[in-house]
């Protein structure tokens, strides 16, 4: 079921009780922490800027509730009785005039005191392994910002830090469609990215676990190398890798940042800083970037 607010405030009931609030479904992670809550029969209410691209979040045991998050007024008394807030909100490409400031910062302080002010009793949030360490960024630096302020908040909390997504992993696939995957350096730098789903079974057990902070990869490490290895042989091209010298990606990183905006360069810049670096978390889940790669081969080859 999906429902607007106003509509929401007319059925909401006094005894209502849920045991999560999620928000940030619409985006990769979100999608599979909403199935795996659904799974689970967990009691959800799952807030969406735009209904359009709530399909199929909406089931039995979670009811799709529009609210502009961007506005704090249009939250109040949806967290009503909620045990758990879980917020993937985060943006990667800057769009609708919107910052890294606005939405990974201020929309998670929104639903963090609106969590307070209802009783809430845990926030879980997802941001990037070694976040901290990086706060130069433009995307870390409203991120971590955000996790002081849920450190400093006296809620129960958790930090789910994961390496990278499989999604993010479809540029080495796009590179490696067009016959050529291009890295910086030697290609040896070591990561373990970690399927959605695996990562949204971590971010669900979160809930009754008193761990404060998670870091977590995929079940394999890989080199990038050996990544750009795989894609390509899923592709069906032959092993074609361009190595190019860290002063040029450097170069790239100042010019962006000199000369556009943080719209532009922001993405960039935080793709090419961490693909310049080793970022091995702990190993979990059952999903293989080989398979992932295969699969998204699969449905390309049927459009």
């Amino acid at each position: 079921m999906v429902i607007s607010f106003n509509k929401y405030e007319e059925m909401k009931a006094d005894n209502l009780k849920t045991k999560v609030l999620l928000a940030g479904a619409t985006g990769y992670l979100g999608r599979h922490i909403a199935k795996e809550l659904e799974l689970r029969n967990i009691s959800t209410r799952i807030l969406v800027r735009n209904t359009g691209k709530a399909k199929g979040l909406s089931s039995e045991s979670a009811t799709v509730i529009q609210a502009e998050v961007t506005k704090p007024e249009t939250l109040k008394g949806l967290f009503s009785g909620v045990d758990t807030v879980i917020s993937t909100v985060g943006i990667t490409r800057q769009k609708d005039g919107l910052t890294y400031w606005d939405v990974d910062y201020q929309v998670n302080v929104n639903l963090l005191k609106e969590a307070m002010a209802s009783g809430v009793s845990k926030f879980i949030y997802v941001s990037v392994l070694n976040g901290n360490l990086h706060r130069n960024l433009k995307i870390m630096e409203a991120k971590e910002s955000f996790v002081d302020e849920l450190v400093a908040s006296g809620l129960q909390y958790t930090i789910v830090r994961p390496n990278g997504f499989f999604s993010d992993m479809k540029d080495f696939l796009e590179m490696a469609r067009k016959g050529k995957v291009y890295l910086f350096g030697n290609g040896e730098q070591k990561f373990n990215p970690i399927h959605g789903k695996d990562l949204a079974i971590a971010c669900v057990d979160a809930i009754e676990n008193e761990n404060i902070e998670i870091n977590i990869g995929g079940p394999d490490i890989m080199t990038q190398n050996e990544v750009a290895e795989m894609a390509l042989l899923a592709s069906g091209n032959p092993i074609n890798i361009i190595h190019l010298p860290h002063w040029l990606r450097r170069l790239i990183i100042w010019t962006l940042r000199t000369f556009t905006s943080s719209k532009t360069y922001g993405p960039i810049e935080f793709f090419l800083t961490l693909m310049a670096e080793d970022a091995i978390a702990p190993r979990y889940g059952s999903h293989r970037l080989s398979t992932f790669f295969q699969k998204e081969m699969d449905t390309l080859k049927k459009k």
